[in-house]
């Protein structure tokens, strides 16, 4: 049987090397993983190589030492975050953060340097006290990876295991570089679904707005018109409005306390980790929105699986750190079952299929890269068409969701106004009558 050297990181962040045997380079990547291990690289020994090696095997366990000293470190940094805390950081430094330390890499410089010379710009804020707090768990001797883990929560756990891949095999600004193309990528992306809410959200609250001062503030002056004028009658729908105007007058704050208590119960109910599943589900059968929720759910796949595929990290790897990153629970179900069918030796392209939950165009468009050994390249063009589909999907749904708000507060306020001024002129047609 082949023997195979590898080198890969364990749960802990620290390096390990050594020799498996394996049927094939797919099978090592399948053991190693199933022993917690994740590869950076494997090699295929030469027929004098896989001899030496599987006679230095026994005598060639002194590795434990990386792993000791990642433990070591581990615990270190779980008594520092207890002594200093995690600091804050939003997205966009995240994305400022890797693209600044990636050009100062790329340039030449070595880690702590760089870290230094970001310590050390004026016009960085908030970074250089992450860039401070870096570079001296660097300086300890501490791994990139554990010192990005205990320095913000802000580098989560897919950024670090990219880190800690980078450093392994020495392409740390690579990666960094890459890292931050697709964090740009998932930052535009979510920008472009909250502006798509915004106007329709508007309008809805406008609608509100209007509806509420008709009924509390025209309304009443329009009663004690009807009421001043002998004989006057009131039309029947203007004694309805007239009707919810009093109610809202002596009931409003039961009514604030009902909408309050419903809305305090509903986040509640959806903040329920047994509800959550629930509630996932509901937003992706919701009209008009659902299937933008998973149009958003398809470029974020992509972009994440391309994303790690490039920098290296093995398929089953990735799949899992995707799954990771999704945040709908129904869809990580699903990837769930990809994994595990693609664990059991399953293409992806099948396992995909299997899952019922992706596009036939997706699929297709992963196996060409599948076929030709180039799935990273496949998987990020598949990302930049669905996301020309998302962006034309938000255009038909801004398209049709506006008509429909501008209809139904037309047709509220035109009720509204059509009434008061029915009213009105009634009022004045009775006084003329008498005169």
């Amino acid at each position: 049987m082949p023997v195979f050297t590898y080198k890969a990181l364990n749960n802990k962040g620290a390096v390990s090397q050594g020799d498996i045997d394996a049927a094939d380079r797919t099978d090592a990547m399948r053991l190693l993983d199933r022993k917690g291990l994740q590869p950076v690289s494997i090699k295929e020994a030469t027929a004098v190589n896989s001899a030496s090696a599987k006679q230095a095997k026994p005598a060639a366990k002194p590795a434990p030492k990386p792993i000791a000293r990642g433990g070591a470190e581990l615990e270190k940094a779980k008594n520092s975050e207890k002594s200093e805390g995690l600091l804050k950081m939003k997205r966009a430094e995240v994305v400022m953060f890797t693209e600044e330390l990636s050009d100062m890499l790329g340039g030449g410089l070595q880690l702590e340097p760089a870290l230094l010379a970001m310590e050390n710009r004026q016009e960085l804020g908030n970074l250089k006290n992450i860039a401070r707090r870096l570079r001296q768990d660097v300086r300890d001797g501490m791994n990139f990876s554990n010192a990005l883990r205990r320095t913000s929560a802000g580098f989560d756990p897919l950024y670090c295991s990219l880190a800690a891949a980078g450093e392994a095999s020495g392409a740390l600004d690579t990666i960094l570089r890459r890292q931050a193309h697709y964090l740009k990528t998932i930052q535009e992306l979510q920008a472009k679904f909250v502006l798509a809410l915004i106007y329709p959200a508007f309008l809805v609250l406008s609608c509100i707005g209007v509806s509420i001062l008709l009924v509390t503030t025209l309304i009443p002056q329009l009663t004690s018109l009807i009421k001043s004028t002998p004989g006057a009658k009131v039309p029947l729908g203007a004694e309805l409005m007239i009707g919810m105007s009093n109610f809202m007058s002596h009931w409003w704050h039961i009514i604030t306390l009902v909408l309050v208590a419903a809305a305090i119960f509903f986040k509640a109910w959806r903040d329920n980790p047994d509800n959550k599943m629930a509630w996932d589900g509901m937003k992706l059968r919701m009209p008009l929105f659902g299937k933008l929720i998973s149009s958003r759910f398809y470029v974020q796949f992509l972009e994440t699986m391309a994303n790690l595929v490039s920098n290296g990290l093995p398929l089953l790897r990735s799949l899992e750190l995707s799954r990771d990153a999704t945040g709908n629970l129904v869809m990580r179900k699903q990837l769930d079952t990809v994994i595990s069918q693609v664990g059991d030796g399953r293409s992806f392209t099948k396992a995909l299929s299997r899952s019922g939950v992706f596009p036939p165009l997706l699929i297709d468009m992963v196996a060409v890269g599948e076929q030709t050994g180039k799935i990273d390249i496949s998987l990020r063009r598949a990302a930049e068409r669905y996301d020309r589909e998302m962006a034309k999907d938000m255009q038909r749904l801004m398209a049709l969701v506006t008509p429909i708000i501008l209809v139904i507060m037309a047709f509220l306020i035109g009720s509204m106004m059509y009434l008061i001024f029915t009213s009105i002129f009634q009022t004045i047609s009775g006084l003329n009558g008498k005169h």
